[in-house]
């Protein structure tokens, strides 16, 4: 379910594909004191099934009667429609690793979450080792811990701005003025795209190209905000100006790529987190630099591409699923998970923590940087049909040039706000 030039966004949004059976039933009268045997889901990303095959393995050694059966999960329709189907069904499993915090709202409304802030120790576990995440609570409750990250950046191919006259070393394109000057020079080269953003129409697209500028140009402001849309505001129509720029001037296209434009050379830039540097290990000598700000300012924000773990109510054996969850959120196991996928665990001082890691790979030093200014997607009701609604509005004016950013602007602001209200 990994697209090349979207693979963050799949991983999160439609690579937790729900099939299968809960441990013990799917009754739904699970306990937190109930112990035993528990299933667990993990995304379909090679590099997270062996970091869970290994934690699984260790728990099972020392809990010969909690065994914890862990499942790859197999691709087929999106996570969300899935996940949705199998808490009607109650089949859900009891942990699912990789859940889009986009759509944790959704599932507490529908009743398939257990509330992590009711188990023994549960918001004191989750704010110790995350700090700062009472954005991820719903109705001021977590029924999800913020699992891992992966801040986005620009990432780019430091050939192709050699040959633009661009140095690779200080792009020097911190600005929105800087960054369409050299974006210009890098098509004037004779690539075919400066940077290439997926057109398509997904709910979670705009986490690619509008999101992570927005929250860098208003310094974290999410898209909705104490029941209200925000960005029917300057800084909106700013953000959304910019990206108008590089499809009216054929410096991004609006038709999807037929392959992995980054390894092709077809374009010099995407925005991305750290599971894009493995990709292109062998391909392309890449950098990277933060997502560029009007006024060029120092350390913007930009968006998190989180991912975080449920229970779900499913799961009879809740005591163990929440010992488990400890078990597989531990330093020791988080830093397992940085070293196999170089994805950063939301956890405080991340760089302290594991700096031997960070001295032995320079190239996520950036990103592990990047973490320490982020925001997330807004827990709000409605969430995916707010993002869709963001997301069609945005296409029309910015990508196809159907209608101008003002109108874009107003409607989707509406259609948002009604969507948040019901």
């Amino acid at each position: 379910m990994k697209k090349k030039i979207r693979a963050a966004a799949l991983l999160g949004a439609a690579a937790l594909v729900v099939t299968g059976c809960s441990a013990g039933g799917g009754s739904g009268e699970g306990s937190a004191d109930s112990t035993g045997p528990i299933d667990i889901w993990l995304s379909n990303n090679e590099q997270e099934v062996a970091w869970g095959t290994a934690v699984v393995d260790a728990w099972n050694a020392e809990h010969p009667d909690e065994k914890v059966n862990a499942q790859e999960i197999p691709a087929g329709s999106s996570s969300e429609e899935a996940i949705t189907a199998a808490i009607t069904a109650g089949t859900a499993p009891c942990l699912v690793y990789n859940v889009a915090p986009a759509a944790v709202s959704g599932w507490v409304k529908q009743g398939g979450l257990v509330d992590l802030s009711t188990m023994e120790g549960g918001s004191d576990y989750i704010t110790d080792r995350g700090g700062e995440v009472d954005s991820y609570a719903t109705d001021d409750s977590f029924y999800q811990l913020p699992w891992k990250s992966n801040p986005v950046m620009v990432m780019y191919n430091k050939a192709l701005f050699q040959a633009a006259g661009i140095d690779p070393e200080d792009p020097q394109m911190n600005t929105y003025d800087a960054f369409l000057e050299g974006s210009r020079a890098i098509v004037a080269s004779g690539v075919q795209s400066a940077i290439w953003p997926a057109p398509t129409s997904e709910f979670y697209q705009p986490w690619f190209d509008f999101y992570p500028l927005y929250l860098a140009e208003t310094d974290g402001t999410m898209l909705v905000e104490d029941g209200t849309s925000t960005f029917d505001s300057d800084a909106g129509s700013e953000v959304a100006e910019f990206w108008k720029t590089f499809y009216d001037e054929k410096l991004s296209p609006n038709e999807a790529s037929t392959d992995d434009a980054m390894s092709a050379g077809t374009t010099a830039m995407q925005l991305a987190g750290p599971w894009a540097i493995p990709s292109y290990a062998d391909t392309v000598d890449v950098g990277f630099m933060p997502v560029p700000t009007s006024d060029g300012r120092e350390n913007p924000t930009t968006f998190a591409d989180s991912k975080s773990v449920s229970m779900f109510t499913a799961c009879e054996n809740q005591g163990t699923a929440w010992e488990f969850l400890k078990f597989s959120t531990s330093v020791e196991s988080d830093g397992q998970l940085l070293e196999a996928t170089g994805q950063m665990p939301m956890r405080t001082d991340l760089t302290g923590t594991y700096a031997d890691y960070f001295d032995a790979n320079p190239n996520y030093v950036a990103f592990a940087e990047q973490a320490e200014a982020t925001a997330d997607v807004p827990s709000i009701p409605n969430s995916v049909e707010a993002w869709q609604a963001f997301r069609d509005e945005y296409s029309a004016s910015v990508i196809f040039d159907k209608e101008p950013i003002a109108d874009f602007l107003k409607n989707a602001a509406a259609k948002i706000d009604d969507l948040v209200a019901e």
